[in-house]
Formats: C-alpha cells, structure tokens, sequence
C-alpha cells in the first residue's frame, strides 16, 4: 500500500493506493495509523480518499512542529503497554511492520497494533542509530519520521562532550534543555550535568521523557516540565548552559532554515538566554551559512562545531557565550576525524584561500584527496593546505593532490593511475577499457549522470573517476581508492 498527500490539500485528505482490483478494505493504513473503513471514499483506478480527521491530527507538519510527534502514543495512557501488546512486540521483533499491519488481525483483545508497529520500526532504527537505547527494552519510541529525524547516538554523544568542556570548572552544573523533543540530545548531555530540567510543551512527550529517562537511570538526575520553553526561560532559575533545537518547521508545516524563522527564534532571545546562562548551544540545520549565523549574533558566539557522519553533514552547533568574542573557535566532526581552527568574528580572512597547483605540476601528483562533508560545509580549504602537506587543483573544485602519501588526511584518499584531458585519445587512455566506475565531478560543465553517459560507463565497481576543471582546462583523473 502507497500513501501520499494530495497536494491541494494536506489537511483533508489522503490519496491511497490500495490493491488493484480497487476493493477497499476492512481498515487501511496512513504510514502506521489505522484508518476505519468508514473513513474511505472511493474513486478511480483504485484510489481511496481518506480523511485526515479520522487519523486522530497526526499530520508529519503538527507531528515534528516541536522536534517530534506524538503518533500512536495518543493512545497510550501513561505510556502502560497491555502485556499483548508487549508479547506482540517481542515475537515480532525485526520483522517488517508494513506486512504485520496488512496481515495482523485487528480484533486481537488488548493489543494496540498502531502502538506495537511504532515500537517494532523505532526500535529497529534505534540498532544502528541509538543502539545504546535499543540496548533497553524498557524505552519507547515515537511514529517512523519522528525515529528518522532524531539524533543519532553520535551526534548526541559529540554534543555531550562539547557540553561538559564548557562547565568543566563549574562544581554542580546545571543543564536546561528548552526544546526537550524526543529527549536523545538531553539524555545524552544530562550525564555531564549535576541536574537537568527537559522543557517541553506537548504532555504526551513529556510522559515519554519521563518513562524514558527511567529506563536509562537517569530519572534522579532530571526534571521534566510540560511547558513553553519562552515561558519557561522567563521564570527559570540560573543555570549553567542551556540548550535549544529550535524547530525547522513553520506553522504550514514547510521546512525552514534561517535561524529567525525557527520555533523559538534563538536571535530574538539571544539576551535573555546569556542572562540565565553564561553558556547556550543552538543546534541548527546544516543548510544554515555558519558564517552568517556568527555575524547575526553580532559577538556573542565562541564556538563553531559542524558535525557529520558517514560524510553526511548532519547539523550546526554554535555556542554563545557572555562577552564579547573577536575570534571563533570552529571544529569540523565526521566521525573520527577532526579538524580546527578559528576565525575572527566578522567570519572573513585569509583562512579561506588555499594553496593552488599549476596546471603543469599536476603530472607529478600522485595521490589525489577529497575533504569530508564537514570541512566542504566549512570551506575550510586553506586550513587543508596549511595543516597537511597537499596542494588545490584548482581554486573551485576542493580537490587536493600530493606527490607522496598523506598520512590521517580528514576524508577519503586514492591514487593516480591514470590522467588526460577530454579530448577522446586522452579519454581512451584513462579510461583503458573499463565498463564501470564511480564517477565524481567537481568544478565541471557536465553533471556526474551526464558525463558517465558520454562515457559510456556504469555505475560501481573498484575505479573511481574524478572530472575536474584545471587551469581552465577539463581533465579527468582516474584513481583507486586507499583504505
């Protein structure tokens, strides 16, 4: 079964694609919410309408317009799962929840199937994005993109370090979390703290907070408060640091970016957070210019930290900080790898510009290098240069060269086999024969999908292609990738 929004209008409906005979069914399924046959008008081709107000308001826009929705937990009271439902979570563990929900009978008595299907799903993300939650089979976990947008373990655990260097010197520090969500940042970086108070204004998450936090042994050390986090800062106590995830949704449910678009807007309350609090961090969305998120807060942030994992930028973390900072500490994070270095606080200068290769020296390169996902989000080219021993292609294209091996280089590295220009007895040369490759293009006319059609090459196997532009001329480089 296929789910899909209509487009004219989310509120009130959803187009489902059932089987093609077009016979509805007994019940259907949006996502993981049950809907009643009642709710389903008929039409064409196998098409059923449902509306969204038999799915109990769980539309992805009002689920994750605090960090996270509510879905079947609605149904929960106090979060007590009936022992069904918890027998029917263990026999079906790791199975495919969109098979169980179209052939699970419905009138099973105690079982809340929605609420089962939710625990299977979040708990198999949770293997590898939270294993130390899936580890405790006590935590419950809220509807599938709610799982999909939360931290991970290790984006959480990095901020829990950088959380505790900040209050290192403090001999009972405090932690607010303003933003409380699903609670894996605050339960990550609670740890560190003496005390902690998660803040959040949907009741239904806080009872999960609550349940959760038992589970992991941290009920003693944190407070949850069913509240507005504005409110809440108004009122509060002093604390250490406070935290906030500012929600990247507007009241539509469309995506935002700009830090002033954000539920709560974090510049707006830049003072007030500094007078509770000589330390904030603000998790942002990796879309977001850093640099122009320093000037915004006009001499108030230390810190940078742009964290990815597995090459993928996943978010921006800045600090503030009371008093007025003219340099800002930035820390690039993929996974293992770390680079750091800081800039003034109109984030301009030299920093930026790299070392760049004449084109007639490139014959001699043997060893070609491709930054991770955090220093490309950074820009940080000329830091490359400056710290490892590699010389720019070219001043666009971030792609970086050596004669001799470069030992814990922050991104992938490979060597040069083979390289020529465009023109078709130099593209026979490189390309000597081979079907496939993986092709990567940067600073270049054609995109990846269009030069591997004018190569003629599938994508995959043990070649990796570089096309790239030097000195005005294409080239394209072909290369083998170090472990």
């Amino acid at each position: 079964m296929l789910c899909q929004k209509r487009g004219l209008c989310p509120q009130l409906w959803i187009t489902m694609c059932i089987y093609a005979g077009g016979y509805a069914p007994r019940n259907a399924y949006v996502g993981l919410q049950l809907i009643p046959r009642h709710a389903l008008r008929r039409r064409r081709n196998g098409m059923w309408l449902a509306r969204i107000s038999h799915i109990e308001e769980k539309t992805a826009a009002h689920e994750m317009a605090n960090g996270c929705g509510t879905g079947s937990l609605v149904g929960m009271a106090n979060l007590q799962m009936s022992q069904e439902t918890r027998e029917f979570i263990r026999a079906h563990a790791g199975e495919d929840v969109r098979e169980l929900a179209l052939h699970t009978k419905r009138d099973v008595p105690g079982l809340d199937l929605p609420f089962a299907l939710d625990q299977i799903a979040g708990r198999e993300i949770a293997r590898t994005k939270l294993p130390q939650w899936a580890a405790c089979e006590g935590i419950v976990y809220p509807p599938h993109l709610a799982m999909e947008q939360c931290s991970s373990q290790f984006t959480a655990e990095y901020k829990a370090q950088v959380a505790a260097q900040l209050v290192e010197e403090e001999s009972e520090p405090t932690l607010v979390d303003l933003t409380g969500g699903f609670g894996v940042d605050f339960s990550a970086m609670v740890r560190g703290f003496a005390h902690g108070t998660y803040v959040e204004r949907q009741e239904r998450l806080c009872e999960v907070a609550r349940h959760n936090l038992r589970e992991l042994g941290l009920g003693g050390r944190a407070d949850v408060v069913c509240g507005d986090g504005v409110d809440h800062l108004a009122q509060m106590p002093p604390a250490t640091l406070i935290y906030l995830d500012p929600a990247r949704r507007d009241e539509h449910g469309a995506r935002t970016y700009a830090i002033e678009d954000c539920t709560p807007n974090a510049l707006a309350l830049r003072g007030q957070l500094l007078d509770k609090a000589p330390f904030v961090m603000i998790k942002l969305s990796p879309m977001l210019d850093w640099r122009k998120t320093i000037a915004d807060f006009v001499g108030s942030v230390a810190q940078v930290h742009i964290t990815a994992t597995g090459n993928e930028c996943k978010e921006i973390v800045v600090v503030l900080a009371r008093g007025e900072h003219e340099r800002v500490r930035v820390v690039c994070v993929n996974d293992a790898q770390r680079l750091e270095f800081e800039v003034g606080a109109d984030s301009a200068g030299s920093w930026q510009r790299a070392d760049v290769l004449d084109a007639c020296e490139l014959g001699a390169q043997r060893y070609l290098y491709e930054p991770n996902a955090a220093i490309m989000k950074a820009g940080a080219f000329g830091e490359i240069t400056r710290n490892y021993d590699v010389r720019q292609i070219g001043a666009n294209s971030h792609l970086f060269v050596s004669e001799h091996p470069v030992a814990d280089f922050p991104g992938r590295a490979f060597e040069i086999t083979a390289l020529g220009t465009m023109n078709k007895r130099d593209v026979r040369q490189v390309l000597g024969g081979i079907s496939a490759a993986n092709v990567s293009v940067r600073n270049f006319p054609l995109t990846v999908q269009q030069l591997r059609r004018k190569l003629k090459l599938r994508d995959g196997g043990d070649v990796y292609l570089f096309a790239t532009t030097v000195a005005g001329g294409h080239m394209l480089l072909r290369t083998r990738k170090l472990a």
